[in-house]
Order: structure tokens, then C-alpha cells, then sequence
């Protein structure tokens, strides 16, 4: 019970830090030149007021303390200890004080690393990230508060959800909350740089760091949900376009634009707007898939809570941040003329344009796919879900301009290039598209879309290959993450197309057998483990010059009582074997699905060579 006093009254005196640093703000924006010692020493204090309390959960959860409502209903004594302590952030109120962590750390690291800077920007930097983190200060204390109190004191708790005890949903939210936090920096900056018209050279060049580590995070984030809902959920695939999908992929569409913006700010001074708008909208879409996800709007097995009230506090307070962001933009950002710098048809600059938009374009699909149904289900009553064949159809034929022109305009230079010196795009082309038609011939599938669109991705790689073979090492990073990408759009492709799946019901002692596949269901066997039973099926899988030994399993946790099934995946270079079992209501039978999945282990890599870009851009000294 200690613990958990100690991190309420740590919350409350970390609110009231806000205060002095706001007071010595303002007073050194009008007086000295260098900033004040003391904006710095209190930021550190609110930083460390929230570390401890952050600590006074973690406590709370490993010695089982009921007395607090959120470790009553997010743990239990036979947790293991790493799960009690992952437990922490696997909940509403954890996860939120974990934001709200990561906002005070990363504020005060950019205190000290932008020593260089103008002191008007740093003062305003803080003090618009002062106002967020204030936001989720009174939010934590006032609906979503971790240290509620219990009487009289259970004598157990109701456990955390089976599925969400998994090392790598364990990980997956802190980095995906750095990926979100630093979006927030972005947005404080690019409102205190607008308010000083500094958005410049100087500027972009450090701005671009904060935009690498939010880049790279919230890219390992989504990677690492991926992983986890690919053999935790049993659906067979990497990505289902699950709502809560789609609202951590849509900051991240955003972001990537502006990455490449700031380049082009970096280099020729130029797409100063875009910046700005694309700062605003990176934050306002990770703000609003919170709203999305904390309000229980979304029905998605990612979501935490279902409290109107908390989704009403977030959406008030998002009104509130969008409204300051329009009001700076519009009061103080002008364009001027003498740096509207024009470019041709054919340049780095045209072609970082267009993907910008086609990126766009993208993210406007997903929030339309995302929001619609909800917008929906409020005017009409009338509810509906957005699948896959809603994006696929809206998205494939516009990733082939794209993939083309990410391709060329690597090749290209800034403000002019000469055609003729590349005429080997065209050579290029026509050889990927020929290696597309081949393949799909082979395999007997003939789609023209399929071929198009495999032969932009083979372009984009082979591209990429050229530019490791001759460019030199200032190019690495850009040739790392295109490279990635282009595997990854491959990899995604040769998955769905040449996917098989076999959905059956077994009894043990059964076998199942087409064309392709013999499934035998040879044995069932139980399993006493530490907080649950396993019931493990042995299956052995026979195929065209295959044969493999397979044990999928059902878990039946205790607290909560609940049956998960659990995938056995075997993974080669090539592909992976995959399948779950699960039961048939009032049956001896299960429902036995068995799938092939070609290339999954490339997504994965592909995904991490692209993170791998972005590092290697983070930690050389020059722009690259």
C-alpha cells in the first residue's frame, strides 16, 4: 500500500512542477540570453517524481499489492514475475502513466541536446510540451488514476489476459509508446519554431533527429505487434487491417512523409508547409488513436478500456492542442517569397512530391477504412466492419507509381538531372517487369495486376542493388531502408499469392488428406504448467517431398478462465508451417488450420533493414 501512496503523491507534486517551470519560462523568454539553469533542474525534478511513481507501480505489481485496483485487476500471485512486472503498461492506466513518462524524459533530453539552439526555442519548445504533458497529468489523476484504493483488501486478483502474456507484447508497448511520445517533440517544436519563423536549414537539421527516433521506434513497434498477433491470435497472416492496426500504421504513413521532408527542407530550404502540417498531423493521429483505442470505440482485441468518459476527456483535450497548432499556424507562419525555390519536372525534390502525396493518399484510405464505420454506427445505428478487400482495392494500384518513382527518384538529382544520362531506368524497368512475368508464368498465375505490381517492387530492388554496388557510403541509409522496402512489398506479394491453407475438423486418430497435404491428428496430451494447463495436439504433416512434426496447443488459464490456442509455427528460409487447433463446441472434433506461408521470415527482416536505415541515418555525422 506504501508503494502505491508513494506513486499518487509522486503524480501530484510532479503536476505541481509544471508550475515553476512555466514561471521561469516566461520570465527568462523576456530576460538573458542563455537559458535559465532552473527550467532545466525542475524539469529533471518532474522527470524524476514520475519515475518514481512509475516505480512505485512496478512495486505494487510485484509484491501483489490488491489494495490498488489496477494491480487487482491486471495481475495475480501465480503471474510470473516477468509478466507482473510487464503487467505494469499491459493496462489503461499503466500504459497512460507510461506516456506520460516518456513525455517528461524526452523533454528533458531535449534540454540538454539543443544547447546550440536559440533560447526562445527551447523556452517554447518546453513550454508547448508542458501543456501535454499537464493534459495527461490531470487525466491520469482525475479518471485513469493507477493507485486507486481498495477496502477491504481481496485476497487475489483477476489476472491479465492470457494473450497479452507474451515476452513480445511484453516489450511491444514501450517502444511503440517512444515512437508516439517523440511525435510530441515534433509537434512543441515545429509550433515554437513556427511562432519564431526559425523553420529552417538549422532547424530541419535538428528536428530530423527527433523525427529518426520516433521513425525508428514506432517502426520496431508495429514489427514487434505484428510478430505477437502472427503467432499469439492464431490468424495466419502479419497484418489483418484491425483497426488498432491501422491507427498505430497511419501516424507512422505520416511520419515517413515528413522524414522525407525534412530532407528536402535540409537541402534546398524548401516544402516549409509541408513540414509544418505533416509535425501536426504525426501527433494529432497518434493523440487520436489513443482517443480511438482508450475510449473503447474500436472493437478490437488490442483495446483496453471502454469508458466513455476517458475517451471524452482525450478527445476535449485534442480539440484543445489541434485549435493552439491552427491558431500558431495560421498567426505566424508565412511563406516567403525569396524562398519558394523552383525545380524541374525531372529532380529529387518533384519526386519526393509526388510519393508525398501518393503517401497521403494511403493514410486518408486507412483513416477512411478506420473511422468510417464508427462515424456510421453514431449517425445510423447500423454497424459494419472495413476488411481487407476494402484497402487492397483502394491501395495496390496506387503502390506502383509509387514503387516506380521511389525507385527513379533516388537516381535523380536535386533541382535538375539530365535524362540522358539515365537511360538505364528504362533498362531497368523493362528487366523487372520481364522477371515478374516469368515467375507469375511459372506459377501458373497470369494477373496482369499481380505482374505490374511485382515487377514496380523488383524495379525499386533492383534499383536499390545498383546503388550498393556504385554509390558511396553517404547513400547507405537511404539504399538500407529502400532496399528493406522493396523486399518487403515482395515478400508481402510472393505471401498472399502463393499462400495455401487447409481448414478441417479432427478427431484424434484422424486423418485428413486433398491434393496437397495428409494431416494426421495422431495424439492429445495434457500439461500442468505454472499458471495454466496445456492440452498439446501431435499432428504430423506430409506434403509434396515434406514431412513435418507439428504441436499446436490449447491453454486454459486459471485467472481469468480463460482457453487460448497457441500456434505451432516451423520457419525456414522459404517459407513457414503453421497451425492451431481449436475446439468444437459440445464435439469431440477440433478445428484444425493448417497454412503454408511463404517468405514470412523476409517481412520480419525486411521490416528491421528498414529501422536499420534510419539508425544508420540517426548516428553519422552527416545528412545523408
Amino acid at each position: 500500500m506504501i508503494y502505491s501512496s508513494i506513486g499518487y503523491y509522486a503524480l501530484i507534486i510532479g503536476l505541481a512542477i509544471s508550475l515553476p517551470i512555466f514561471f521561469f519560462s516566461i520570465i527568462n523568454l523576456r530576460n538573458n540570453e542563455i537559458l535559465d539553469i532552473k527550467i532545466i533542474s525542475f524539469s529533471f525534478i518532474q522527470l524524476l517524481l514520475v519515475v518514481i511513481s512509475f516505480l512505485g507501480l512496478i512495486v505494487s505489481f510485484v509484491l501483489s499489492d490488491f489494495s490498488n485496483e489496477t494491480v487487482f485487476n491486471n495481475s495475480h500471485t501465480t503471474k510470473p514475475l516477468f509478466y507482473k512486472i510487464s503487467g505494469t503498461w499491459g493496462n489503461h492506466e499503466g500504459s497512460l502513466l507510461l506516456w506520460l513518462l516518456v513525455l517528461t524524459l524526452f523533454i528533458f533530453v531535449f534540454l540538454i541536446t539543443s544547447k546550440n539552439l536559440l533560447k526562445n526555442y527551447r523556452i517554447l519548445t518546453v513550454l508547448f510540451q508542458q501543456i501535454i504533458i499537464i493534459g495527461f497529468f490531470f487525466f491520469l489523476l482525475d479518471s485513469s488514476n493507477p493507485f486507486n484504493q481498495m477496502f477491504p483488501i481481496p485476497n487475489e486478483g483477476l489476472g491479465l489476459n492470457p494473450i497479452l502474456q507474451d515476452p513480445a507484447l511484453a516489450i511491444h508497448p514501450p517502444i511503440l509508446y517512444l515512437g508516439y511520445v517523440g511525435s510530441s517533440v515534433i509537434f512543441s517544436s515545429v509550433l515554437a519554431a513556427t511562432s519564431l519563423n526559425f523553420i529552417s536549414k538549422t532547424w530541419a537539421a535538428h528536428i530530423k533527429k527527433w523525427v529518426l527516433i520516433s521513425w525508428i521506434f514506432l517502426t520496431l513497434g508495429i514489427l514487434l505487434g505484428s510478430i505477437w498477433a502472427y503467432y499469439e491470435l492464431g490468424w495466419g497472416g502479419f497484418w489483418f487491417w484491425d483497426p488498432v492496426e491501422n491507427v498505430s500504421l497511419m501516424p507512422w504513413l505520416a511520419l515517413t512523409t515528413l522524414l522525407h521532408c525534412i530532407l528536402v527542407l535540409e537541402k534546398r530550404s524548401t516544402l516549409k508547409s509541408w513540414v509544418i502540417i505533416l509535425s501536426i498531423t504525426t501527433f494529432t493521429l497518434s493523440m487520436s488513436g489513443t482517443f480511438l483505442v482508450r475510449s473503447g470505440i474500436l472493437n478490437s482485441v488490442h483495446t483496453f478500456a471502454s469508458d466513455p468518459e476517458r475517451g471524452l476527456f482525450i478527445l476535449s483535450f485534442l480539440f484543445i492542442l489541434i485549435f493552439i497548432s491552427l491558431f500558431v499556424f495560421f498567426a505566424f507562419h508565412k511563406s516567403d517569397k525569396k524562398e519558394i525555390i523552383l525545380f524541374s519536372l525531372f529532380s529529387k525534390e518533384t519526386s519526393i512530391l509526388v510519393n508525398n502525396w501518393l503517401m497521403m493518399y494511403f493514410l486518408s484510405v486507412v483513416l477512411i477504412g478506420t473511422t468510417y464505420p464508427i462515424f456510421l454506427d453514431v449517425i445510423s445505428s447500423e454497424q459494419i466492419s472495413v476488411g481487407p478487400p476494402f484497402y487492397h482495392k483502394l491501395i495496390i494500384p496506387f503502390l506502383i507509381p509509387f514503387l516506380i518513382f521511389m525507385a527513379m527518384g533516388s537516381q535523380l538529382r536535386w533541382i535538375k538531372s539530365e535524362l540522358n544520362k539515365k537511360i538505364y531506368l528504362i533498362f531497368f524497368l523493362i528487366i523487372s517487369f520481364l522477371i515478374s512475368y516469368l515467375i507469375l508464368k511459372n506459377f501458373g498465375n497470369n494477373h496482369l495486376i499481380n505482374t505490374v505490381l511485382i515487377g514496380s517492387a523488383f524495379y525499386l530492388f533492383l534499383i536499390t542493388i545498383r546503388d550498393f554496388l556504385k554509390e558511396k557510403k553517404q547513400n547507405l541509409s537511404q539504399n538500407l531502408s529502400h532496399f528493406g522496402f522493396s523486399m518487403l512489398i515482395l515478400s508481402i506479394l510472393f505471401n498472399n499469392i502463393f499462400s495455401s491453407e487447409v481448414i478441417t475438423n479432427l478427431k484424434v486418430g484422424e486423418t485428413f488428406k486433398n491434393e496437397k497435404f495428409k494431416i494426421e491428428f495422431n495424439d492429445l496430451k495434457k500439461f500442468k504448467e505454472e499458471n495454466y494447463v496445456s492440452f498439446k495436439g501431435y499432428f504430423l504433416i506430409e506434403g509434396n517431398r515434406s514431412r513435418e512434426k507439428l504441436e499446436p496447443e490449447l491453454r486454459v488459464y486459471n485467472q481469468p478462465n480463460i482457453i487460448t490456442s497457441e500456434a505451432d509455427i516451423k520457419t525456414t528460409l522459404l517459407s513457414d508451417k503453421f497451425i492451431t487447433i481449436n475446439t468444437v463446441q459440445n464435439e469431440e472434433y477440433f478445428n484444425v488450420r493448417y497454412q503454408i506461408k511463404p517468405f514470412m521470415l523476409w517481412i520480419w527482416i525486411s521490416v528491421l533493414l528498414i529501422s536499420l536505415g534510419g539508425c544508420v541515418s540517426l548516428f553519422r555525422k552527416k545528412s545523408l
